[in-house]
């Protein structure tokens, strides 16, 4: 099946809206809504008959997450809640010493910045760098003997900014410093490489541009790094010996799975699997190629409107789903209500509007949402 067929059968937003926010929350395709239906019903009518058959459903998510950022094994794949609920475990995981310090961005989305000042009582500091037009560069310089770890969201939930994260992994490897990327606004979006980027940790839920429910997150650690994290969550599904409900002895999985504590979503897993397996067959080069093209179709058509100002760096290889921009005449508060009067559906983020297509977006209403601006 052709993309565009493939999108076809697979979107069907509505006509009335232009949906530009796959940075905050997306629509389900068809194959994903048809999946968490079939397994509400299924639920309905057999309560839990059929949990063998949801547990392969759970292991072929491991697999196909893995899959989507070339991790080594799906041992490495843990599910949990959300990114915040990942960087915690990093967080309250790693042994620290005082002075040790933790450089991330000035531009941090809360999640991946309160985690790191909540250790301020283990005298943990936290450097906040300021991303300028080498921004690899800046935090590369920010980091000192005393540093250890990096953490960084791969693209800026606000301004946008996408980061050279095989550049940055290389330096965290050459310093001997840990590498933890929240890449919830990429995973789905490009293409993801674990190994490539030498990544120690890596967090991402599943409802932003992985096209799934929320409540679920991908939650990767590197095998030599993963038994060095201390765990503060403990119950009967973070255990090596599974189903042996009866002994009284017991450790910790070796896999991923020790991270999580208690009973799996299951209604988010079929969903998440679903997305994710529409991705594969896709292919993430296309993926990314069409969404890419149409960020740059976006940059094209506002680049010929003088009173609008692109935040997003247009530069190739700095930018990924996001684009954020404003207008010189027009109060941020008021273009962004009439926008979603016109039912373009965006967000407000840092100093401007945030538009987040994906690859199936319309080109059509990415130009029709750019009219309204005038």
């Amino acid at each position: 099946m052709s993309i565009k067929s493939l999108i076809q059968a697979e979107f069907n937003l509505s006509s009335n809206i232009t949906y530009l926010n796959h940075a905050a929350v997306a629509p389900w395709p068809n194959s994903t809504t048809k999946v968490i239906t079939d397994f509400a019903h299924e639920n309905n009518i057999y309560g839990a008959t059929y949990y063998p058959k949801w547990n392969k459903v759970e292991q072929s998510l491991r697999q196909n997450l893995a899959e989507l950022i070339n991790a080594q094994s799906s041992d490495d794949i843990a599910l949990v809640k959300n990114t915040s609920e990942a960087l915690s475990m990093v967080a309250y995981g790693l042994e620290w010493k005082t002075n040790d310090n933790i450089v991330i961005s000035d531009e941090e989305f809360p999640s991946n910045r309160i985690v790191w000042e909540s250790l301020a009582d283990k005298q943990v500091n936290v450097k906040q760098v300021s991303l300028n037009s080498t921004p690899e560069d800046a935090l590369i310089a920010a980091c000192d003997s005393n540093t250890r770890l990096l953490a960084i969201s791969s693209t800026q939930y606000s301004s946008g900014i996408t980061l050279d994260l095989v550049k940055l992994g290389q330096a965290c490897k050459d310093k001997g410093i840990l590498f933890c990327v929240d890449a919830i606004q990429t995973i789905g979006a490009l293409q993801f490489d674990v190994q490539k980027i030498q990544a120690d940790f890596v967090m991402a839920d599943g409802h932003k541009w992985m096209l799934a429910p929320e409540g679920l997150a991908l939650f990767y650690s590197s095998s030599n790094i993963r038994s060095q994290l201390k765990l503060n969550e403990f119950g009967w599904h973070m255990v090596e010996d599974l189903y042996n409900f009866t002994s009284k002895d017991w450790i910790a999985a070796s896999t991923g799975r020790r991270f999580e504590c208690g009973s799996p979503n299951m209604l988010a897993i079929h969903g998440l699997n679903a997305s994710v397996r529409l991705l594969l067959e896709i292919g993430m080069d296309k993926v990314e190629k069409h969404l890419l093209e149409r960020i740059q179709y976006f940059f094209e058509l506002l680049n010929k409107n003088q009173d609008v100002r692109i935040v997003t760096p247009q530069k190739e290889g700095q930018f990924a789903g996001i684009i954020n921009f404003y207008h010189i005449e027009r109060d941020n508060n008021a273009l962004f209500e009439h926008l979603w009067s016109n039912k373009v559906i965006c967000a407000q983020r840092g100093k401007g509007i945030r538009f987040s297509p994906h690859f199936y977006t319309d080109l059509d209403s990415i130009k029709a949402a750019t009219e309204l601006l005038k």
